[in-house]
């Protein structure tokens, strides 16, 4: 039997009804859930990213320190089957890039580097 392992990462930010504007804007994602507090983002129905509230802690305890910026350190990276269009739609969103469309030879594929909300580094590529 083979186990299968799907991630479900899960960020702070300081706004989710804006958070998730822009990751469904940029990866044609839908919301899973909505709200103020926390948010799924899901794309063909499958959950590939959750959205929290800073500030709040719920049951388990803050996700990230209030104190401390959110986004340093973690890069987010979606494989895209059409990365033309995402970056086409990160573009005609606003969403600042960072490093635009290249080819990464090591990787030996085609990235866009942005910057979400709250300076989460978003890697998309093909």
């Amino acid at each position: 039997m083979t186990a299968s392992v799907r991630p479900q990462p899960m960020i702070a930010v300081t706004d989710i009804e804006k958070s998730s504007a822009w990751y469904c804007a940029v990866l044609g994602a839908t919301s899973g859930h909505g709200g103020l507090e926390y948010e799924q983002v899901l794309v063909d129905g499958e959950l590939i990213l959750q959205l929290h509230k800073l500030e709040l802690g719920h049951h388990h305890g803050t996700i990230g320190d209030p104190a401390l910026p959110v986004g340093n350190g973690v890069a987010l990276w979606f494989r895209l089957v059409d990365l033309e269009a995402a970056a086409d739609r990160a573009k005609a969103a606003g969403c600042r890039i960072q490093t635009d469309l290249h080819h990464n030879p090591n990787a030996d594929h085609r990235e866009l580097w942005l910057r979400d909300p709250d300076d989460y580094l978003v890697v998309l590529a093909d």
